[in-house]
């Protein structure tokens, strides 16, 4: 399926205008997915995320989460990018960054592609996205969200889990995530039949990245297997895509 992008500018609540990355099929209409950044910001892996979801037949939207500290972060995944990216997260105004997602999930719903798809939309995050997608997911009312490894995903009760099916993953040795960080989540999922949890042996943190120095490809595979039949599930695609 090919592929076209663009960038689109995301007019939030405040007056802010935010930049963000857009990728589509070139099919007429396809339903939407938020996707949001690791702390490296919209880098080559997340766009080339993007690509992966749109020749499956979506419509992908990559916010530029960082864009009150600087705009347009894109960072290598080495010790220096490591570094500044810590900077960020540390930084970040994470209700501003929750409010300003709703704004992106919002524009994306408006998007003609989505529109000719019936406006249906969806979250999937990694690392910090993947905790910026939980708290989108249980604000703004997206068909679904895919989480992954997100380190700030710890409710304390069911009434925190979003409304809409869930599917997360995570590392069975992340060294940012503790096992029992990950028991507190499945027990207050407990019950939920349209919330799957995941945890993939023998990887870390960040298993999904290629170009990350956690990359666990068996993990990456069996995850990335589970999201596109998640996905295609709740938020089917318009015209079948041309492989996964």
């Amino acid at each position: 399926m090919s592929i076209i992008a663009r960038t689109e500018t995301v007019t939030l609540g405040d007056g802010g205008r935010m930049d963000a990355h857009l990728v589509v099929p070139t099919a007429a209409a396809a339903p939407g997915l938020l996707l949001i950044q690791e702390i490296f910001g919209v880098n080559d892996y997340i766009r080339a995320r993007a690509r992966s979801l749109a020749s499956l037949g979506y419509a992908v939207l990559c916010p530029d989460v960082f864009w009150r500290l600087e705009r347009n972060v894109a960072l290598a995944h080495d010790e220096a990018g490591l570094q500044a990216a810590f900077g960020y997260a540390r930084r970040l105004d994470l209700a501003a960054a929750v409010s300003d997602l709703g704004h992106a999930l919002g524009h994306l719903r408006t998007i003609p592609e989505v529109r000719a798809a019936g406006g249906g939309v969806g979250v999937i995050g990694f690392c910090l996205g993947g905790s910026l997608s939980w708290e989108v997911a249980r604000r703004f009312d997206p068909a679904c969200a895919v989480c992954y490894y997100g380190s700030g995903i710890a409710p304390e009760s069911a009434d925190e889990v979003p409304a809409c099916p869930v599917l997360l993953h995570y590392g069975e040795d992340d060294p940012y995530i503790p096992g029992e960080q990950v028991e507190v989540v499945r027990a207050a999922v407990a019950g939920r039949r349209d919330v799957d949890l995941h945890v993939h042996p023998g990887a870390g943190h960040a298993f999904d990245n290629d170009s990350a120095h956690f990359h666990h490809p068996a993990a990456r595979l069996a995850a990335w297997t589970l999201t596109v039949d998640f996905l295609q599930r709740l938020l089917p695609p318009v015209v079948s895509p041309a492989y996964q």
